[in-house]
């Protein structure tokens, strides 16, 4: 009895449109830059006709990415609300895969631009067992101070004790699949943001980070018993913002790239998760070269290939799933994206060099036998 579980970053599935690059440059898209606007009402009409021009293409993209996953349960990140999830899966999802995804579950997190986590599932899987939907739990609403995890440099940061550690949630879903219990936490962790103060966004927000990856594991040890949570089938999934290891890309396209493997020598938000064993990140049982899910630069000086998206598997569940190799689908990448040899894969169809895109992330994928 096998299980397809998937996460995807989707990249601002939104149904409303953002008008702040108005007054923050840093918001506005690099079309509009290009002309000058006179008021705030014509950005704001130039801003509408510029969203829908580029959504079409964006989304038949997005839909052809998640319709190769073929999953069965599909964890996103930033979702707007149930009505863009809804719209988006009729719209666009519906006329590639059917009658798929009919069950659909959001919740409101804290993101300040209102994008959320969210999980989509058929009602059987493509063997045929029933996927039968349990209950549904967010934990936006926890603070630093109820699980004891606030310190100085969160502090430092101007996050006090009573504020929320998630920057957008860590939902919680728990399901039967062919009668078989099974619960699936998907988050979205803060941001690397910009540099702050001189010190690079990465290193400056990592607090944040690791304060997150440590409340999931927590709140899973105190569902499942600390003891005893490694023996429970779950599965962390979603867009954790960090990475353990880079492909640094040198090199040119006139005289040929290099790819490099860098280890992280700090402590990243993912080792609190793998530590001593409590989770599994299948992704490594793919070749060094071969894990990345985002391709990142700011130019020719500043490239590289990286793993931002995970499926973290119980220890129990990967166990049982000790042979099973998770998928990374990139045919939505642009074709900016610079990949390592052998990894070449074509495009679908209307990919632009920067945009269209299905994201700037890349769906993971894995085969689960769940029984």
């Amino acid at each position: 009895m096998s299980l397809r579980l998937a996460t995807f970053n989707v990249e601002n599935l939104m149904n409303r449109f953002d008008f702040s690059g108005f007054r923050n440059q840093l918001h506005q898209d690099r079309t509009l830059a290009l002309f000058h606007i006179k008021d705030e009402a014509e950005y704001r009409l130039l801003e509408q006709g510029r969203a829908i021009a580029h959504a079409d293409d964006n989304r038949q993209l997005t839909a052809l990415a998640i319709a190769e996953t073929r999953a069965d349960i599909l964890c996103l990140q930033e979702v707007d609300n149930i009505e863009a999830l809804k719209a988006f899966e009729y719209g666009y999802l519906f006329k590639m895969v059917g009658r798929g995804y009919r069950h659909k579950y959001t919740s409101t997190g804290n993101d300040s631009r209102g994008i959320d986590v969210a999980v989509m599932m058929r009602e059987e899987t493509e063997d045929g067992q029933p996927i039968e939907f349990v209950r549904m739990t967010s934990h936006a609403h926890i603070t630093y101070a109820e699980l004891g995890l606030h310190n100085p440099l969160l502090s430092e940061l101007g996050n006090e004790a009573h504020e929320r550690i998630f920057r957008r949630d860590c939902l919680e879903i728990d399901v039967k699949v062919g009668g078989r219990p099974l619960t699936i936490y998907s988050v979205h962790f803060k941001s690397m943001g910009s540099a702050r103060n001189g010190v690079p966004g990465r290193d400056s927000s990592m607090p944040i980070r690791v304060a997150e990856a440590t409340a999931v594991r927590r709140i899973i040890e105190k569902r499942f018993g600390k003891d005893h949570a490694g023996n429970r089938h779950w599965a962390i999934c979603g867009d954790m913002n960090d990475y353990r290891q880079r492909v640094v890309i040198g090199g040119s396209d006139h005289g040929g790239y290099e790819f490099e493997v860098v280890d992280e020598t700090v402590e990243t938000s993912v080792d609190e998760l793998v530590a001593d064993g409590f989770s599994e990140n299948v992704v490594e049982r793919r070749p060094e070269l071969d894990r990345w899910t985002l391709y990142h630069t700011r130019g020719p000086e500043e490239r590289h290939l990286c793993q931002l998206d995970y499926i973290l598997l119980s220890p129990a569940l990967a166990r049982r799933n000790a042979r099973a190799i998770p998928e990374i689908i990139r045919g939505g990448q642009p074709y900016r994206t610079i990949f390592p040899p052998g990894q070449e894969t074509g495009r679908y169809p209307r990919t632009g060099w920067d945009r269209p895109k299905a994201s700037d992330h890349c769906p993971v994928v894995v085969t689960l036998n769940i029984a």
